[in-house]
This record gives structure tokens, C-alpha cells and sequence, in this order.
């Protein structure tokens, strides 16, 4: 079983008990609104992409993550790793991306385990280059990709939702622990 700790959180494979509280965090149309096409998420969706997750560890060897606080055991989110199918400047590329309740932003929890799962994917599976996309003008994702030392590649439009996006990306030789 993968599980990473940081100072104040751990990273770890999905448990039957996490459904509920990420149902209650995908059901905030905030927390939603830079993911996918912006709508909150039913408990069967919440469900879905559970599934959909651990499918991708067991077929990929990484994923998105379950982060826990490490003092509470409170689920705070996910944060992972996927291969993108969009928009097609990052297709087939792996990607990071993240969501958080809301009553954890604002506290460095998404820099934190961003930065955990970026040195996952860099350091543990090898990966040469990681890539990110955030709606343009999500000011707060961005910050967090600024502090991944991630790049801005240029910009791209949402296929399916179409929302323009920012492009991010950092390789290997430009990252520092």
C-alpha cells in the first residue's frame, strides 16, 4: 500500500470509510467549480471516481491520493497523479491536480501535498516531466504550482466544458526538493 507523510498530512490509498466525507467535499459547488465541468459531485459520482482512482493505481502504479491530517484523521481532499485524455497539449501526459474542502484552504495543505505528490511521481516512479492545468485566473491554483516550481506553458481551451486553461509543467532536471 502507497502512503507518504508530510509534517501534517498523509497521503494514502482510498478506504470504504472516505466516501462520505469526499462526497461532502465534492458536493460544494466552490470546491468544484475548477474541476471538470464545475459542477458538484453526487455520492455515486464521489463513488465512481473512487473507483476510478484506484483503478489507476492498479493499472498505472499511481494516482490521486486520499490526504488525511495527520493529527485529526480528518479527511482534508485528494491529491494525485492522473494520465490526462485533455485538453490536447497535455494529452497522455501525467498530471497533477488536487481538491480540498474548503474549511483547509488558506492553511498551505494543498502546497504540501501537491509537493509530496510531485517528488512521488519525480523521485518514486521516475517520471521525467509532470504537467498541471487550472482554470485561467484560478489565482490560488496557480500559487500552488508557482511553489511546485512548476512553469507556464501557454494556455489551452477545454474540449468538452470550454473553459480557457493555463498550462503548466516542470521536468526533472528543473526540479528541487
Amino acid at each position: 500500500m502507497t502512503e507518504i507523510r508530510t509534517p501534517r498530512l498523509i497521503l494514502r490509498r482510498w478506504r470504504d470509510d472516505d466516501l462520505v466525507p469526499l462526497s461532502g467535499i465534492q458536493a460544494d459547488p466552490v470546491v468544484m467549480q475548477g474541476v471538470g465541468d464545475g459542477r458538484p459531485r453526487s455520492p455515486e459520482q464521489t463513488a465512481q471516481d473512487i473507483e476510478v482512482w484506484e483503478e489507476e493505481w492498479d493499472e498505472e502504479g499511481l494516482g490521486m491520493f486520499a490526504v488525511e491530517l495527520l493529527g485529526s484523521g480528518e479527511l482534508a481532499g485528494a491529491v494525485g497523479l492522473s494520465v490526462a485524455g485533455t485538453p490536447a497539449e497535455i494529452a497522455g501526459q501525467v498530471v497533477i491536480s488536487w481538491r480540498l474542502g474548503r474549511v483547509f484552504w488558506g492553511q498551505g495543505y494543498a502546497s504540501e501535498a501537491a509537493h509530496a505528490a510531485l517528488e512521488f511521481a519525480l523521485q518514486d516512479r521516475g517520471l521525467d516531466r509532470v504537467a498541471a492545468v487550472c482554470r485561467t485566473g484560478d489565482r490560488a491554483s496557480a500559487n500552488v504550482l508557482d511553489k511546485l516550481g512548476m512553469q507556464a506553458e501557454g494556455t489551452g481551451h477545454h474540449p468538452v466544458h470550454g473553459y480557457d486553461l493555463a498550462v503548466y509543467g516542470i521536468d526533472l532536471t528543473q526540479y528541487h526538493e
